[in-house]
């Protein structure tokens, strides 16, 4: 064989692992922080008052993860409108996971987690009371 037929060989060959290489790489899930990420950004200001609603507060909530368990600790629970904590894994959306936390005389409220994967997870409380609505993050790892 000549040296011709060994260029030409040696570039087809390089064509056709460019071409599997973009072909996997368009097939890869690019994916931003949240699926709404845009419109989350744009109801920042919101977020910014449900934080500083937070801070004005004299006893703030506490999450903790005891066992299998996601506790949170908060003396309002019985003043509360509607609230939800939600589980963010920021490697993987597939493990976050909602809870609806309801108003209740007992100052803790408890989920069970042992169905998630383990790893660190922001779990990110939001709740009302009033007209005013709160939200506080904590850093959790199950």
């Amino acid at each position: 064989m000549n040296i011709g037929k060994w260029v030409v060989t040696s570039f087809v060959l390089f064509a056709i692992f460019i071409g599997s290489l973009v072909t996997v790489c368009m097939r890869q899930e690019i994916s931003l922080v949240s699926k709404n990420y845009y419109q989350e950004e744009l109801d920042y200001e919101v977020q910014i008052k449900r934080i500083q609603n937070t801070r004005e507060l004299t006893e703030k909530p506490s999450i903790t993860v005891i066992s299998d368990s996601l506790k949170i600790y908060f003396t309002h629970f019985a003043n509360l409108d509607t609230g939800e904590i939600r589980l963010f894994c920021p490697s993987n959306e597939r493990n976050d996971k909602s809870f609806k936390v309801y108003a209740s005389q007992s100052p803790e409220q408890g989920f069970l987690i042992n169905a998630l994967p383990r790893g660190m997870y922001k779990a990110q409380f939001r709740w009302s009371i009033g007209e005013k609505e709160f939200f506080v993050e904590e850093i959790i790892n199950i």
